[in-house]
């Protein structure tokens, strides 16, 4: 799968001057505000990060020029079956086959609202001096080569295909326990998040997994960046994971549980557009969570509340007996349907929740709440409140 290329005075903003730029056609302005070397390292993480699974057995070198007017920046990228996607801007020597894109339609293609892909976008040239070394080194014929080589390429330009990854296969691509054996979350997440795919949103998703392993878990966080190419990820856990930050995606240590903290989040990384919480699934954290990350959702975007079995189990807050108590995750979530309803209420004194959530949808263990303009008026006074008055005795 994809690797990460080597960046150094590279900046989300600078990322997010990008994506902004190629959904406006403001894509060389940005780049003669960036610099075409930072640009074209931007561009060639991204396209590291989507490249397809390598299936050429023998490693191949590619060389990745981006021109734009008179300047041009040179990228190798390393390609193997079973080894992450690697990116250098060392001395292409070795490269056997060049592919040349112009910087400016590169990023917009990388960055842009997704098209169908033309021909035209590249052009390429088998750099045949490098073979013999190759073939030499690997003990293969031409023939051998130039199929790892077709194999390569094709990987390459798989991550700037028009066609984009189920969820369910980034799940799998990933390792994301949210599809397969324990959950079945991602076609509920598809289902409501896919008109989202193609924006530029900001995810934050609570609980990054791995326990106690500072470089441990982000399947998921690997999930959403890919499944939202043109969305910043951001991660939240108790634990430090800074060492999974990369591109489009960062990490932050911190209890979901102190409200001070989640404001602080909110505030330096919000607004956002789907907010999950996979964390400590202790029923007293999800609601406190909510209570203080829900206002700082926009409207259109989904709050989403995972393992909601919880809500039976005493050890973590849950009641198995009461089934309406409101300490619950799923107290909450019947509490809301009320809330919806306000209008409806005579003496209803509605809050945020209330006058902001437009939908509820509960399947087993996960629950979308969906935020909007809840103000479509009561029924009016004339329609009867009384079944007697529709059909006297």
């Amino acid at each position: 799968m994809g690797g990460e290329a080597v960046q150094t005075d590279i900046t989300t903003e600078h990322i997010e001057r990008l994506i902004t730029a190629a959904g406006s056609h403001g894509v060389t302005g940005a780049i003669k505000e960036l610099g075409v070397a930072r640009t074209g390292s931007i561009v060639i993480d991204e396209l590291v990060f989507r490249c397809e699974p390598p299936r050429n057995r023998h490693a191949v070198p590619v060389r990745i020029d981006l021109v734009h007017g008179t300047e041009k920046a040179v990228h190798v990228l390393r390609l193997a079956d079973g080894e992450p996607v690697t990116s250098s801007e060392e001395a292409p020597e070795d490269a056997c086959v060049r592919l040349e894109f112009d910087l400016a339609e590169l990023v917009t293609l990388v960055y842009g609202v997704p098209r169908e892909r033309s021909a035209g976008v590249h052009r390429s040239e088998l750099l045949l001096a490098a073979w013999p070394r190759l073939t030499a080194a690997y003990g293969i014929s031409d023939h051998e080569l130039m199929g790892s080589v077709q194999r390569a390429v094709d990987s390459v330009l798989g991550g700037l295909s028009h066609r984009r990854p189920s969820l369910n296969e980034l799940a799998v691509r990933y390792g994301s326990d949210k599809w397969s054996v324990i959950h079945w979350f991602t076609p509920h997440y598809d289902r409501h998040l896919r008109d989202l795919r193609n924006e530029p949103v900001r995810v934050l998703e609570i609980g990054i997994g791995g326990y106690a392993e500072a470089d441990s878990g982000g399947e998921s966080l690997q999930m959403w960046k890919r499944y939202f190419p043109r969305g910043l990820v951001l991660g939240v856990d108790i634990v430090e994971k800074h060492g999974l930050d990369a591109a489009r995606l960062r990490t932050v240590r911190g209890d979901q549980s102190d409200r001070a903290f989640l404001a602080s989040i909110a505030e330096q990384h919000g607004p956002f557009d789907v907010i999950i919480d996979d964390g400590s699934h202790v029923n007293e954290h999800v609601l406190a969570t909510f209570d203080a990350l829900f206002p700082h959702l926009r409207s259109g975007g989904f709050y989403v509340v995972e393992d909601l079995w919880t809500a039976y189990c005493p050890g973590f807050g849950g009641d198995d007996e009461n089934l309406d108590n409101p300490g619950t995750s799923l107290g909450l979530l019947k509490g809301i349907i009320d809330r919806i309803h306000h209008e409806e209420r005579d003496g209803a004194d509605p809050d945020h929740v209330a006058r902001n959530t437009v939908g509820l949808h509960v399947y087993h263990n996960i629950a979308f709440i969906q935020k909007g303009v809840n103000a479509e008026g009561r029924i009016p006074a004339w329609i009867p409140r009384s079944s007697d008055e529709i059909n006297p005795r």
